[in-house]
């Protein structure tokens, strides 16, 4: 069996959604839980750290990579059945959305916020105060990435479902 470029396509995309959908699940299953159960400024300084040491190559690639390849299989997929071209929308427009623009216009802010704040010099309630500001937020916003790149990943894995039973054996 040959595989064609546009299977590779979709096969690439899956992939790099599916590992943003792990990331994502790992964190909100056992990262955020875990440091959860720290004291305010334990919690807020491990989140600091998580926050510098993710932004990396391989986090962008994972975190961006399915934008372009989204793009890349609506572009190749023009012209594929209704059914599966549908599910390529939506996943492309979910993962945007739900992954994506939450991100920058969500969780990138509270970030930002937390890394300009000195925790050495900030007093205990204060910490108290911004982790209850920060930390909710954070959960609610993060909650809808994870269930958006996990639906996102599944109707691509639907897709190639599709792709795969229109191959001639």
């Amino acid at each position: 069996m040959e595989l064609s470029y546009r299977i590779v396509i979709l096969i690439i995309a899956t992939l790099l959604t599916g590992l943003s959908a792990g990331l994502c699940f790992t964190w909100a299953n056992a990262v955020t839980p875990g440091i959860g159960r720290l004291d305010a400024l334990g919690y807020l300084q491990s989140f600091q750290e998580m926050n510098r040491a993710i932004i990396n190559p391989t986090f962008l690639l994972v975190f961006f990579g399915p934008v372009l390849m989204h793009g890349w299989n609506l572009f190749v997929y023009r012209n594929a059945p209704d059914n599966q071209l549908w599910l390529l929308i939506t996943a492309a427009v979910m993962y945007f959305l739900g992954v994506v623009l939450v991100t920058i216009f969500g969780n990138v802010p509270l970030n930002e916020m937390l890394d300009k704040t000195d925790l050495a010099q900030a007093s205990l309630s204060d910490l108290q105060a911004f982790r209850e500001r920060f930390e909710q937020k954070w959960n609610r916003l993060h909650l809808i990435r994870t269930l958006t790149a996990t639906s996102s990943f599944l109707l691509l894995l639907l897709s190639l479902v599709l792709s795969a039973k229109s191959i001639p054996n």
